[in-house]
């Protein structure tokens, strides 16, 4: 053998070397990846990459990030949250203290000397009492969400019986609730109550809006994931407003609780998917629901 075939053999040994090494670094940093995504989605970020190389320390930085801007969404999540319970609260208990401390100063008054009606005090109590206990009832369920039991669901049978409960609903406000699909037999693996609840709020909220035309669309995204789309052609939200929908206890509807859109975030969170307010403008208002 020829010291020129050496030296090509040594070549093409080396970068066949070379090469096999880079498709095994490729692989072990793939799966690297592919651990951190599905970490972020579990959300678990109590993980760091130890081995001392620049990608490593990429992913760790990316890490960082991701777990700081998520530190920051909960705090100013917690911020809103205890700036709505405090509103709620102050609005109600307010008038029970003050009625309280002015009906105590008539307790002994004669009737025809009082210049506060004691029966009409105590009704404003007992009402705002009741309000505030509905609140605390409505916290309670909103910190209850019970674990979801799945089962196998076809997407447009689930629907169907949802278009059926919310028919007289929409009857009586002139509204029309459809359903369309981009392809036959969607099956998602969720609760069916749970998800029924979340498309009847859904349709409530959009009758609120004095919506005519209210659509459930479902179809399967390139990633394989089954998502629903509600629209309706109601009062949009305005951008004050969908940057706190889903915060709970906030509302702009004066009977409303304010739990409702908070609620369905969570079990739909629950059932490891998504629920977003995708477009809200003069023509349209869409909410997601995306089950991964």
């Amino acid at each position: 053998m020829g010291v020129w075939e050496i030296v090509l053999i040594s070549v093409l040994v080396a970068v066949l070397s070379a090469v096999i090494t880079a498709i095994v670094v490729h692989e072990k940093d793939r799966r690297k990846v592919a651990y951190m995504l599905d970490a972020f989605e579990d959300g678990e970020y109590n993980f760091r990459f130890t081995e001392k190389s620049s990608f490593n320390r990429t992913l760790n930085r990316i890490k960082w990030i991701v777990e700081r801007r998520r530190q920051q969404n909960e705090q100013e999540s917690w911020t809103k949250l205890i700036r709505v319970l405090t509103h709620e609260i102050m609005n109600t208990v307010s008038p029970i203290a003050s009625l309280s401390e002015a009906l105590s100063r008539y307790v002994d008054v004669p009737v025809e000397g009082r210049e506060v009606d004691v029966k009409a005090g105590l009704e404003t109590i007992s009402s705002s009492s009741r309000d505030l206990i509905r609140f605390v009832e409505s916290y309670r369920e909103l910190a209850g969400v019970a674990r979801p039991v799945k089962q196998a669901l076809m997407v447009d049978e689930l629907v169907g019986k949802v278009i059926e409960l919310t028919r007289e609903q929409c009857a009586a406000s002139g509204a029309t609730c459809i359903y369309r699909a981009s392809s036959e037999d969607i099956l998602i693996y969720a609760d069916e109550s749970q998800i029924s609840r979340i498309l009847i709020n859904l349709i409530k909220n959009a009758l609120q809006a004095g919506a005519y035309h209210i659509a459930i669309v479902s179809s399967i995204d390139d990633q394989q994931q089954t998502v629903l789309k509600v629209s309706n052609d109601g009062a949009p939200i305005s951008l004050e407003s969908q940057e706190q929908i889903f915060i709970p206890f906030f509302t702009t509807k004066r009977e409303g609780s304010g739990i409702g859109l908070s609620l369905s975030r969570q079990i739909m969170r629950a059932h490891n998917g998504t629920l977003d307010l995708t477009r809200s403008d003069d023509r349209q208002t869409e909410f997601t629901m995306t089950f991964k």
